[in-house]
């Protein structure tokens, strides 16, 4: 099994952590975990992404567009087989569409983020 394949078999596949001053929250989880996180513009906000190694799951601190702090991070859950199959079921659920999908570069796949029954946004990521 290829260090992708692996990796698609957690339920968690990202996770965003929204920071006002993202100089500030890099240099306090970097602090706090001693390591190093990578900068990266992508699409109007700025990420720091969390070390890792395929196939563990990583994240970021993310600044910009939608994400305010105190409203908590944002998960994002693994939807294969498909976004448009996992997405399809929301709102008879009971949950609420927020925003339409994104298709990121190169083969990183595509995805959402919905509100649940509960009033908490999730992502939805699928490779397809």
């Amino acid at each position: 099994m290829t260090p992708r394949e692996q990796q698609r078999l957690s339920r968690v596949v990202w996770f965003e952590i929204p920071a006002l001053n993202l100089d500030r929250a890099v240099r306090f989880y970097e602090a706090i975990l001693n390591t190093e996180l990578r900068r990266e513009p992508a699409g109007g906000v700025e990420l720091a992404v969390f070390p890792y190694t395929a196939p563990a799951i990583s994240g970021c601190l993310i600044k910009g567009g939608e994400f305010k702090p105190g409203a908590g991070a944002v998960v994002y859950l693994n939807a294969e087989p498909t976004l448009d199959a996992v997405r399809s079921r929301v709102e008879a659920a009971g949950g609420k569409v927020l925003m339409p999908d994104v298709t990121l570069p190169g083969d990183m796949g595509v995805y959402t983020r919905i509100l649940d029954t509960e009033g908490n946004t999730v992502g939805l990521h699928a490779l397809s």
